[in-house]
């Protein structure tokens, strides 16, 4: 055993020291642990206990508005929406976290001062500053990227909806009109390349896609509209269809009083005298920032029927899509939405159809969560519409209500609908049955319709012999297998028969 140095010898300071150094050293280090779990609570332990009590508080309330505000969106999920929504508390959001961040930065700086750093020996001076500024750093900066996010979601919303008034659900229906713009340069939006109406049940979020042909002629504009007065016989323009109402528009403004966007206004007043629907609102999708959306949420899983082209065959990129069910990105999505080369104008119709369905099915909210600035770096270049910003919770929770249910399609397509000169009356018909299926207001067929069924059971199904020792009956021949069915330009159907994407009354099973 070694001898115990003598009282106040050399080596007992030392080792007294020492372990004083040790004490400071993990007193400075326990109050800046303190402020990470505790914001204030090392000001009331050894500082500015004025201080330490507001800050304490604060955190306390910060803490207990937060549980609430999980809690209530856990339980209403509107909560949410209306808080992810509305710019002006994003806005308090986005300042109260950088005041957060600087306040609590102050708080670690603060801890790391009352720990007396310069009273330590140099590597514990030297690891006390580390972790200061590591937890100072990391808490901060988690913090101030927490307001550029919220940020990101604000200018989101200033810039992509409007801050117009609300409209009201016609008969229980929101109706939009998605269109898809023409990016050629110079002229984004001019020309709808496709229209489609999605018509939104109120509180179901039951969706129907009804697709208008952009080259529809001869039809008439909503009773008392600006085109209705100019087109009182319809839109009989010799040459002229449906997607050239924006043009035309444009090429008459002064008859657009006050309209920011005339185009879209004469397309709407057209859509409703086909359809006898009322719209409530309108999208126009740049589908250049389509593909970067795409992009955005890591693609989009597709059943490629057929080989889908991609471009044309004078582009240097010019390849194909090879059928399977597979993951495309944006650029390949945009196509096999696009593509007329092989194809036509209504299978590529049923194809849109299949994306905007696969698009809805896939988008999860988790998804939107992890690609949330680049999804909103897309969206912003993707959609101009007057959707106002009061409406977009309203939105937000239909979307997800119709996530877990069925979407019926609907498109006003030859061979039911000709296009050159269409019967309105039997589009309106259609259109009204689409909705009243989609409601669960279809007619329930005549009560005696099962009664009058010839009962086959018996010839069909084998039985055992008779216990007379009389012969079984013959076995039924087998079935004759299905044919498959007919595959044009990568929709299910074909130009004469019609393609099952553009009228079904459930997308995702014939997509």
């Amino acid at each position: 055993m070694p001898p115990v140095p003598p009282p106040g010898s050399h080596q007992t300071r030392f080792t007294t020291l020492d372990r004083a150094q040790r004490v400071r050293f993990r007193r400075a280090v326990t109050l800046m642990l303190m402020t990470l779990a505790l914001p204030g609570s090392a000001q009331l332990v050894s500082g500015n206990r004025r201080v330490g009590r507001i800050a304490l508080r604060t955190w306390l309330s910060v803490v207990v508005v937060g549980v609430l505000a999980l809690a209530s969106s856990y339980l209403w999920h509107g909560v949410a929406f209306w808080a992810g929504t509305n710019t002006m508390l994003l806005q308090v959001l986005r300042l109260g976290l950088m005041a957060l961040a600087i306040g609590w930065a102050y708080l670690f700086v603060d801890a790391w001062r009352l720990g007396q750093p310069l009273t330590l020996q140099r590597q514990h001076r030297l690891a006390v500053v580390g972790v200061n500024g590591f937890l100072c750093f990391s808490v901060a900066g988690a913090l101030l990227f927490g307001a550029h996010v919220v940020g990101v979601q604000r200018g989101l919303m200033i810039s992509m909806f409007s801050d117009g008034a609300a409209v009201g659900a016609h008969d229980g229906r929101f109706n939009v009109l998605l269109m898809g713009g023409d990016s050629g340069a110079g002229r984004w939006g001019l020309r709808p390349d496709s229209m489609t109406v999605a018509s939104i049940d109120d509180e179901t979020g039951k969706t129907v896609l009804i697709s208008l042909p952009r080259n529809m002629q001869n039809f008439p504009f909503a009773e008392g509209s600006v085109m209705d007065e100019q087109f009182p016989d319809g839109f009989d323009v010799e040459g002229m269809y449906l997607n050239g109402l924006s043009t035309w528009a444009l090429d008459h403004a002064d008859l657009f009083k006050g309209s920011k966007n005339p185009g879209v206004d004469a397309t709407i007043q057209g859509v409703e005298g086909i359809t006898g629907l009322k719209m409530n609102y309108w999208a126009m999708v740049n589908l250049q920032g389509f593909r970067d959306l795409v992009d955005a949420v890591g693609g989009v899983e597709l059943n490629v029927r057929q080989r889908i082209p991609v471009g044309l065959p004078s582009d240097s990129f010019f390849r194909y899509i090879e059928p399977g069910k597979r993951t495309l990105n944006g650029m390949d999505t945009l196509w096999f939405a696009r593509a007329r080369y092989d194809s036509d104008d209504y299978s590529r119709m049923a194809r849109q159809k299949c994306v905007m369905g696969a698009m809805l099915q896939q988008v999860s909210p988790q998804t939107a969560v992890t690609n949330f600035q680049k999804i909103a770096k897309a969206s912003s270049a993707m959609v101009s519409t007057d959707i106002p910003r009061s409406e977009v919770d309203t939105f937000v929770d239909l979307a997800l209500k119709a996530r877990s249910q069925k979407i019926a399609t609907l498109s006003l397509v030859p061979p039911m609908i000709n296009t050159a000169d269409p019967d309105i009356a039997l589009v309106q018909e259609k259109v009204a049955a689409a909705i009243d299926k989609a409601e669960g207001r279809s007619p329930a067929p005549p009560p005696d319709t099962a009664e009058a069924a010839p009962d086959t059971t018996e010839a069909t199904t084998p039985e055992a012999p008779a216990a007379t020792g009389g012969a079984a009956p013959a076995p039924a021949a087998p079935a004759t297998p299905k044919a498959p069915p007919s595959v044009t330009g990568g929709s299910v159907g074909s130009l004469s028969e019609g393609y099952a994407a553009n009228e079904s009354e459930d997308l995702g099973a014939v997509c």
